[in-house]
């Protein structure tokens, strides 16, 4: 019953952004930000910050690990920049940014589920939250990375849309999409809604991008496969042994040790399991569900299993020929996740 409802919109919503993708929407706005920032690759890599922010939020991590971060990395490559710094700022905020809306992460939707909040009543809750963990982890990259993001590129040429009518009702169906999550309509209607007007126009214009291969099914078996596995652990004792970890109580040092609970257990195994396992503990209270959320959503930074999100980002670098050191991703990822985490829930206690 809980689970029907998150599968429905994990697969519109990824429909939805794979023909965004094919019509050209993110190549576009890749191509524009390159334009906006003049040449300077720091104000480049704030603009992607700002992209990959927007489509966490309004299309889900999963659409900023998998479609995003091809069209920043071969950005990078006709700009002639370093994509370190690129590529960790797309697969950091594809997590970090997961917060604000009921869309943005599988674990928000079954938070809202259990909280009964509308999109509006979710955003006023995290809004606070949200915004540190993005300026935490913006600030931590800038840090990081602060030499390769300096000096000057080469301006792009535009870039020409192939089709206009497909790329314009594309755009158009994620903008009324993230319409019609603030204004209250259930996210799995709303996602079917819009990913059936843009497929209807697929259909209409290039009907060979109506394929199978589209069709999420390895991410479905997968999510189906953690509810059940989840399940059957809590029904043996799963849930007393968290306890015991998590503690009790809704103070600011009773919510951060929850949501280090969170974060150690989204490394260990997966954030959609350590969310289902950690859900009880909260015990119905709003402010520690919250906390368990910060945890699995901003905490998965350490352990590249630690979201379906960061899976698919490594499977996407590679494919891009970049290299990426799995001891130099831990590390990093143990630099920021406390800093994250702390921030988030000294913003979601002070707010």
């Amino acid at each position: 019953g809980r689970a029907a409802p998150v599968l429905v919109f994990l697969v519109a919503v990824t429909l939805l952004a794979e023909l965004c993708d094919a019509a050209g929407v993110f190549d576009v706005t890749a191509r524009l930000a390159a334009q906006l920032a003049r040449g300077r690759i720091w104000l480049l890599f704030l603009l992607v910050v700002v992209i990959a922010t927007v489509t966490t939020v309004l299309l889900s991590l999963d659409t900023t690990a998998v479609l995003l971060t091809p069209v920043v990395l071969s950005m990078c490559a006709q700009l002639g920049l370093h994509p370190l710094p690129f590529a960790m700022a797309t697969v950091w905020l594809a997590n970090t940014a997961s917060l604000l809306l009921p869309v943005s992460n599988l674990t928000n939707l079954l938070a809202g589920q259990q909280l009964a909040l509308s999109p509006a009543q979710f955003v006023a809750r995290t809004w606070a939250a949200a915004l540190a963990a993005v300026v935490v982890t913006t600030a931590v990259l800038l840090a990081l990375h602060q030499s390769r993001l300096r000096g000057r590129y080469q301006l792009p040429p535009s870039l020409l849309i192939a089709d206009r009518a497909l790329f314009w009702t594309s755009a158009g169906a994620v903008i009324v999409f993230a319409l019609l999550i603030l204004g209250g309509v259930n996210v799995s209607v709303a996602a079917v809604a819009c990913a059936a007007i843009t497929a209807v126009a697929f259909a209409v214009r290039r009907r060979d991008q109506l394929r199978w291969a589209i069709f999420p099914w390895r991410l479905v078996l997968v999510v189906c496969g953690l509810f059940l596995i989840v399940e059957g652990a809590l029904r043996h004792g799963l849930t007393d042994a968290l306890t015991s970890a998590a503690g009790t109580g809704s103070g600011f040092a009773d919510l951060l040790r929850l949501a280090a609970a969170g974060a150690a257990g989204a490394n260990a195994v997966n954030n959609l399991p350590a969310y289902l396992a950690l859900e009880p503990v909260a015990d119905g209270s709003s402010e520690r569900l919250l906390a368990v959320l910060i945890g699995v959503n901003t905490g998965p930074l350490i352990s590249i299993w630690g979201s379906l999100a960061t899976l698919l980002w490594l499977e996407r670098c590679r494919a891009g020929n970049v290299t990426v050191s799995l001891r130099s991703f831990a590390l990093t990822g143990v630099l920021l996740t406390p800093a994250v985490i702390f921030a988030a829930i000294a913003a979601l206690v002070l707010s």
